[in-house]
């Protein structure tokens, strides 16, 4: 029974269902585990933190797409890249898309453990060196890849810019100057096709554990934030 915990854990988030009926509804727990057992797709592997539908609606793939961000205060429009990156290759992936954002950033560290529809925490930490900052980064990648209710978000006011690992294990990058992190992505062999889709935009699980729990408050610890 430990995978069906496991699984009961995770939410449907994101419009994950928008025919109002789930692809899971009504699997056996046979095939829900051996579903969720599959992380390979192929050759894209997913992290333990997300899977897609039963249906396969959406397969996972590599790639980026650009999109925009509309403030819906301000009207201002925000151009974002947004990317898929296998797992073997995602957290090299995304330590590369800080370097543009300069020697010192604030953190946000993002939680739903615990949390019901969706909802989620955000965590702040101001004026962080980034060699300090990347220090504790590598301490944690197996948080930051496999826990479906952790997201983390790097950011620097100043310029502005704002790099995102998320709960889904997806990247993005917010600001106008993002010429740096899309040659990142294409040094790191992430390819842009502009019509992918992303696990995000159908039915999907996340999934976490008690252990990553505890990882995401020993990294609070290390920096310096109240959980």
């Amino acid at each position: 029974m430990g995978f069906l915990k496991n699984f009961l854990k995770t939410n449907y988030r994101d419009g994950a269902v928008p025919s109002g009926v789930s692809s899971f509804r009504n699997l056996s727990e046979d095939e829900l585990e051996a579903h969720m057992a599959i992380a390979r797709y192929g050759d894209f592997t997913l992290t333990d933190a997300v899977r897609p539908s039963y249906n396969l609606e959406v397969v996972p793939r590599t790639g980026y797409r650009h999109e925009w961000y509309v403030d819906q205060e301000t009207g201002a429009r925000i151009p974002v890249l947004m990317a898929s990156v296998s797992r073997e290759k995602l957290f090299d992936t995304f330590l590369s898309l800080l370097d543009p954002l300069g020697e010192t950033v604030d953190v946000v560290l993002e939680t739903s453990h615990d949390k019901n529809n969706g909802q989620h925490t955000d965590l702040y930490r101001e004026q962080i060196d980034m060699p300090v900052l990347q220090s504790i980064l590598y301490d944690f990648e197996d948080l930051l890849l496999d826990d479906g209710c952790c997201g983390i978000a790097i950011l620097n006011p100043r310029k502005p810019m704002e790099v995102q690992l998320d709960e889904h294990k997806l990247l993005f990058v917010y600001g106008k100057e993002n010429a740096d992190c899309e040659l990142a992505l294409k040094d790191n062999q992430i390819q842009c096709v502009e019509n992918m889709r992303f696990i995000t935009e159908a039915e999907h699980v996340h999934s976490s554990s008690d252990e990553l729990h505890e990882r995401f408050e020993q990294l609070c610890y290390q920096l310096g934030i109240e959980s």
